[in-house]
């Protein structure tokens, strides 16, 4: 009689144990599928941001060359439009200008030598960077500040021989 009954728990435990393995795989399963729908929307996000920049870009000419303000009133429309669903999907602009130059954020595609601002400052911003559930959609492109390096035994020299 124990004999049924140790087979009986035996094989109780080891649908327990099934049961608990199967779990993890649907867990598992589960985020692997999320993790492959946020990187597909990532990747639609980005591809509609070049669309996005690529019409801000074209309702900026149409308000310089100052054209019908119809027209201007019609695209700066769908300019709100766009940018209220990159909003819905939380899609944030990276914030660059005159912050410290982060490289997880940032990428330095030149450099400006100022004296009027602290080494690696961000002092212009190429292209919009964005962020989507505080990971990055898109690096901004940036211009860094350099300090300008003085070389004081050069110029010491330099005013010695003019002075002569």
């Amino acid at each position: 009689m124990t004999t049924t009954r140790q087979l009986a728990d035996n094989n109780l435990n080891k649908l327990k144990y099934m049961a608990a393995d199967f779990d993890n795989y649907r867990k598992q399963i589960d985020r692997q599928m999320n993790t492959r729908i946020e990187s597909n929307r990532a990747e639609l996000l980005s591809r509609f941001l070049n669309v996005y920049d690529d019409f801000s870009r074209a309702l900026e000419m149409a308000e310089q060359c100052n054209s019908d303000p119809m027209v201007i009133e019609g695209l700066q429309g769908i300019n709100k439009n766009l940018k209220h669903l990159l909003e819905a999907e939380q899609v944030r602009e990276i914030e660059a200008v005159d912050t410290p130059f982060d490289p997880n954020i940032h990428d330095a595609i030149s450099f400006s030598y100022r004296d009027d601002l602290p080494e690696s400052t961000v002092t212009k911003e190429i292209r919009k960077g964005y962020m989507i559930n505080g990971k990055i959609l898109r690096p901004s492109l940036v211009e860094v500040s350099k300090k300008i390096i003085k070389n004081i035994d050069n110029d010491t020299e330099n005013i010695e021989k003019v002075s002569e």
